[in-house]
């Protein structure tokens, strides 16, 4: 794979991830806990679950072939875990 095309999947998947994200936050956790709806958070869980993974495998590969530096990388892992963090993946690449 070339550069522009880990760059390229690194930030969709980051954008798709965090999209993931708020889903599961904002409406299957208050659907489980608020109205007693707990069926939407297994499967959006899981989406949100593979989408991180991935994100994490080519957040590896940016690190290790684009040479995002590394903290950068570790900055691009800590705005994984805050809501609408990935959507500022842009700035670091």
């Amino acid at each position: 794979m070339q550069n522009t095309t880990i760059t390229k999947w690194f930030l969709l998947i980051g954008k798709v991830e965090g999209y993931s994200y708020l889903v599961l936050l904002f409406i299957a956790m208050p659907l489980k806990y608020i109205f007693n709806i707990p069926e939407f958070v297994r499967p959006v869980g899981s989406v949100h679950g593979v989408l991180f993974v991935a994100f994490m495998l080519l957040l590896a590969l940016m690190f290790f072939k684009v040479k995002l530096s590394f903290k950068n990388s570790v900055f691009a892992f800590l705005l994984s875990l805050v809501p609408f963090g990935t959507f500022f993946l842009k700035r670091l690449v």
